[in-house]
């Protein structure tokens, strides 16, 4: 199994309200592929961070294969999603994957 996880820091210039707005468009778009895309294993995103965490939303995927992966980070799809609504509301990502 392939984990891929994500954290994004939302644009500093976006204000309280909107960053809501955001991370509730970031998850409705990247948990919506689950349908969509078949190599997806599974898909949640975590937009309820403590007032400790320093990101603001987390993706936790998998998928069965790396070449799994590739297809779905290449999936007209994600790509959409990514960016169109990502992109245009984060400042900073980090990605880790790896195999379990």
């Amino acid at each position: 199994m392939v984990k891929h996880i994500i954290l994004w820091q939302l644009k500093d210039e976006l204000s309280a309200e909107e960053k809501e707005a955001a991370k509730k468009a970031i998850k409705e778009g990247l948990e919506g592929l689950k349908d969509q895309i078949p190599e997806i294993c599974q898909i949640k995103v975590n937009i309820n961070g403590l007032e400790t965490s320093n990101a603001d939303v987390m993706l936790d995927s998998s998928f069965k294969t790396a070449e799994d992966l590739a297809v779905y980070a290449n999936h007209p799809k994600h790509v959409a999603v990514a960016i169109g609504v990502v992109k245009p509301n984060t400042k900073s990502r980090t990605c880790l994957d790896f195999e379990e």
